[in-house]
């Protein structure tokens, strides 16, 4: 597993005796196929002699090479094609002539794809010959094709505005390998979104939670009727955290809730569970931290849903 600095593509390049490095790469991606066009689902072409069809094939020929020839003269040497449902995005004979002219094609990339790539390299999509113009094209130090185990992919590196885009590339024997190292960068990158967004650490371990629950039941005794109530039941909801944390630690959750609601009770406001001692302690000692954001964004969340299911006033069955 690696960090690069720049854009990583899964698909291999183009083929056909194309070039699979260009240094000073000037990139350019469109929305619009490179291959013959086809008639409309109502009209057909009927060929009746050798002569027609050898003229058929020398005019898609020619207007392939003319798509060609002014993608060349905008000065592009990398080529990035948007996949095509319709027909083939780039035909064989297309490749042949790119690669001819010294151009490096990466095909069949994702249309959810489109917005990304131009915002890391700086190109501009183009969805008509007419605007394949120098001003829409990217810019990068290298592109280039690379062997990684039994598959290749593209590398886009030294782009014009370094820092705003790094590809992390994942290496494993097998997919549930490379499924699980995904889902681990995955999390360890939201808890640094989290981080980034508000700039707090606090207690983990269910401390905050159960605090929060013993604050609000204090202040539920100062409040008299259907209120008071609300406030008891929010309190009681927080101390799922804990009860669910010590479940999944194999410990007794009745137990080690009850202490633990005693230890806050005497003041120890940082005290958690320790799910590798099995043990209620001081967990910001033990170094156990979580971002804010993750519990303020929990809580608002529930609250939100509780708020809509309480907005229901009726259901309507329906018989199947």
């Amino acid at each position: 597993t690696e960090l690069i600095d720049g854009l990583v593509f899964n698909q291999k390049g183009g083929g056909q005796g194309g070039p699979n490095k260009v240094e000073k790469a000037k990139i350019g991606l469109i929305q619009f196929c490179i291959s013959p066009p086809k008639t409309d689902m109502d009209n057909s072409v009927i060929v009746s002699d050798y002569a027609q069809m050898d003229r058929v094939l020398r005019e898609e020929r020619q207007y392939i090479l003319d798509i060609i020839k002014k993608i060349k003269k905008a000065g592009c040497n990398v080529l990035l094609i948007q996949k095509s449902v319709l027909r083939d995005a780039v035909s064989d004979l297309a490749l042949h002539f790119l690669a001819k002219m010294k151009i490096m094609v990466v095909k069949d990339i994702e249309r959810e794809d489109i917005e990304f790539i131009c915002k890391s390299i700086g190109c501009r999509p183009v969805a008509s010959l007419d605007h394949f113009l120098p001003e829409n094209l990217g810019s990068a130090d290298l592109v280039e094709e690379v062997q990684t185990g039994s598959s290749k992919i593209v590398k886009i590196t030294g782009i014009a505005n370094p820092g705003k885009t790094v590809t992390v590339l994942i290496r494993g024997s097998n997919k549930l390998v490379l499924e699980e190292a995904d889902r681990s960068i995955h999390d360890a990158l939201c808890v640094i979104r989290c981080l980034v967004k508000k700039r707090a650490l606090i207690a983990g371990g269910g401390a905050p939670e159960t605090e929060l629950s013993l604050q609000l039941n204090d202040y539920a005794n100062t409040l008299t009727g259907m209120e008071q109530y609300c406030f008891r039941a929010f309190a009681e909801a927080l101390e799922v955290i804990p009860i669910t944390l010590a479940e999944n630690a194999g410990l007794n959750p009745i137990a080690t809730v009850t202490e633990l609601r005693n230890r806050h009770a005497e003041g120890e406001k940082t005290a958690g569970i320790n799910v590798r001692k099995g043990a209620i302690t001081n967990i910001l000692e033990e170094n156990v931290v979580q971002p804010l954001l993750v519990s303020t964004s929990a809580i608002h969340l529930a609250t939100e849903t509780v708020k809509s299911i309480m907005k229901i006033d009726d259901i309507v069955n329906c018989a199947r």
